[in-house]
């Protein structure tokens, strides 16, 4: 079985020379024993992604029992016109989902992560009916969901604003090549942040697929 991975700039491989910004689907071969093929890129929209060929070439490589992860939305909230939450974003998502079926496959849709902006102590929606949008599609078509918008947001909060922005793109000048003068990003994962989402990401994938349900159950030896 193989992991295939769909979506934009906060899945996607880094790129030679923005070490340490990441995706978190370059570290998800971390935390799965599986093979994962990364076709996330940078930029990517639902119909970016049709348009550029990408999504053929995933499909190119998909057999039935493998999975497709599918991420989109940064880059789509852009385009409202075009690609609005109930239009053309969910239109698109839908017929990723109906191609991946197929094929024999088991699609698995994600919301946003989202972006680390604190009002005080909490983070600010910035995806507005998007993740909602997905939420009620995989409702809908019965397409199991992993929920990065609201995973991230405790996440950030839970941390908090000081610790939270170790997880990002935050670099003082000097510390990178490609941003001598520093960068203060939100959206885009250093690789320590995209490993804590690859490695919730790989968790929810083994719950997807009912592993470790066989083992027995093991809980205290006094009755409740």
């Amino acid at each position: 079985m193989t992991y295939h991975l769909a979506g934009d700039s906060t899945v996607a491989p880094m790129k030679a020379g923005e070490e340490p910004m990441a995706g978190w689907g370059e570290c998800l071969d971390e935390f799965v024993s599986e093979e994962v093929r990364n076709h996330a890129f940078g930029g990517a929209t639902t119909e970016s992604f049709l348009a550029s060929g990408a999504w053929d070439a995933l499909l190119t490589d998909v057999v039935p029992g493998d999975t497709v992860v599918i991420q989109f939305g940064h880059n789509d909230q852009k385009q409202p016109e075009s690609l609005a939450s109930r239009g053309g974003y969910t239109d698109r998502l839908h017929r990723m989902v109906s191609e991946v079926r197929a094929r024999g496959a088991r699609p698995v849709l994600c919301t946003s992560c989202e972006r680390r902006w604190f009002d005080g102590d909490r983070v600010t929606p910035t995806h507005g009916d998007y993740p909602n949008a997905v939420r009620d599609l995989a409702a809908a078509d019965g397409v199991d969901l992993i929920d990065l918008t609201a995973f991230t947001t405790w996440l950030y909060e839970d941390l908090g604003d000081e610790a939270s922005a170790r997880l990002l793109s935050h670099y003082a000048p000097g510390e990178t090549a490609a941003w001598p003068d520093g960068l203060i990003d939100d959206t885009h994962f250093r690789v320590d942040g995209a490993r804590r989402i690859a490695r919730f990401v790989a968790q929810c994938l083994r719950a997807i697929e009912r592993r470790d349900g066989d083992e027995p159950a093991k809980g205290s030896t006094f009755t409740a």
